[in-house]
């Protein structure tokens, strides 16, 4: 008997169970299978119609519709078409945080940018680009855009009178050819926990072709941020309105509405301050003159959180920070900060749902990594494993768990169950 298996582009959560703990998928010949992990010759990690589990590797075979290489990893099309609308780029004008970061950046920086050459790295309508020509008379800015709001941009820089100094460029980094170096490459390449999406590559390539020694990135470091925390209003919300609607009972519903709503990243989260169970941490920091495009296939976190309050523990939550070095020694450096004690973003930030919630008491310890790591065949995808403990009390007793999110293009997709359950540390490091 043999069956079919095919990638998939949508958002995957999945969890690893101990190797002694051997679930195994049911499926049928003709049935196409999602492999997660080859986990060894024999036996493949799998999912089928939202169930995960272990599958006979020889009762398998390529799909033939997945062995045409010709489709982008990149999925540039998708990509940059999003980038191309005026939905998008409304809402990134919009955010008034992040706008106004740069252009007090740009401001802040006027005199030592006077002469210089900027280079404005996914300029979309150009707004920094803009900034710079009109608040530092830098000597050129060239605004790169590889979508097609770049022949609106043109316009734009026209329309404002700053075509003497700005000019627009239409295409990818990796492809771009400028009239030299710059002295400072500015590009605003964050998406969901840092890194999702992965413009941060051209980027960094970007500077290695064309950024002169000793220049400038802005920002010229990130740090991504975690935190436990309580998420009870969008638990009950999801959970607790099976229990009676309309005097009825469907809590038959709760497992599927667990299912459904907590197995996945939530992208759009507001995090209120007061549901911070202990003080946030920077889990990975990146320096953007030192960062290598090899050192995004897999980045390692450490965090020990402090609980400073009794609560109920939810899942965890991830923002960002980027710092904007001054040009010149010893001036202050500038941050836009995308967490909950600051002005809210269009990012705010991403929720890691528990399967279920646990009691924390004041002064337990929540411990853990963090690793993300990316695809390697979907380019803009990676993967995020939270693996966990709790220090020992007669309410928790000696939890650990381990959860992995596989964070893709589509944020919409049904996704699998993330069970919670004890497990011993040597017993997870085979999946990392």
């Amino acid at each position: 008997m043999s069956m079919c298996v095919c990638l998939s582009l949508t958002p995957i959560l999945y969890v690893c169970l101990r190797p002694q703990m051997f679930v195994y998928l049911s499926f049928r010949a003709g049935d196409r299978l999602l492999v997660h992990t080859k986990t060894s010759a024999d036996w493949w990690w799998a999912e089928l119609g939202g169930l995960c589990g272990y599958v006979p590797s020889s009762y398998l075979k390529q799909d033939v519709e997945d062995k045409d290489t010709s489709e982008d990893p990149w999925q540039d099309e998708e990509y940059f078409g999003s980038y191309g609308t005026l939905r998008l780029q409304l809402e990134m004008l919009s955010d008034r945080a992040r706008t106004e970061a740069y252009r007090q950046v740009i401001l802040a920086n006027s005199a030592p940018l006077r002469g210089k050459v900027v280079m404005d790295l996914g300029c979309g309508t150009g707004v920094i680009s803009l900034f710079c020509a009109r608040l530092a008379q830098p000597k050129a800015v060239y605004a790169v855009e590889a979508s097609s709001i770049a022949e609106h941009t043109e316009t734009l820089v026209r329309q404002n009178g700053c075509e003497e100094v700005v000019t627009v460029f239409q295409g990818r980094a990796e492809e771009l050819e400028l009239p030299g170096r710059v002295d400072i490459l500015i590009s605003e390449w964050m998406g969901n926990c840092l890194l999702f999406e992965f413009m941060v590559e051209s980027v960094l390539q970007a500077r290695d072709r064309w950024l002169r020694e000793g220049g400038m990135m802005w920002p010229s470091g990130a740090s991504l941020c975690l935190v436990p925390c309580q998420a009870l209003d969008y638990y009950t919300e999801r959970m607790g309105f099976w229990e009676q609607p309309y005097g009825l009972d469907f809590t038959a519903l709760q497992s599927l509405a667990q299912s459904e709503f907590f197995s996945r990243p939530r992208f759009s989260h507001l995090l209120q301050p007061e549901d911070c169970l202990a003080t946030p941490c920077d889990v990975i920091t990146l320096d953007m003159l030192t960062l290598h495009v090899t050192d995004l296939e897999k980045l390692r976190g450490q965090f020990t959180f402090i609980v400073e309050k009794a609560g109920t523990f939810h899942g965890f939550t991830s923002w960002f920070r980027v710092q904007f070095q001054s040009l010149e020694r010893d001036k202050t450096t500038l941050e836009l900060d995308t967490g909950p004690y600051s002005e809210p973003t269009h990012w705010k930030q991403t929720l890691f749902m528990l399967d279920g919630p646990i009691s924390l008491l004041g002064g337990e310890t929540v411990s853990g990594i963090i690793l993300l790591h990316r695809n390697p065949v979907w380019r803009r995808h990676m993967t995020v494993t939270i693996q966990w403990s709790i220090s020992s009390t007669e309410e928790t007793g000696n939890c650990k768990a381990s959860i992995l999110y596989l964070l893709g293009v589509n944020h919409n997709s049904h996704l699998p169950h993330v069970h919670l359950y004890p497990f011993q540390t040597e017993d997870v490091e085979c999946y990392l």
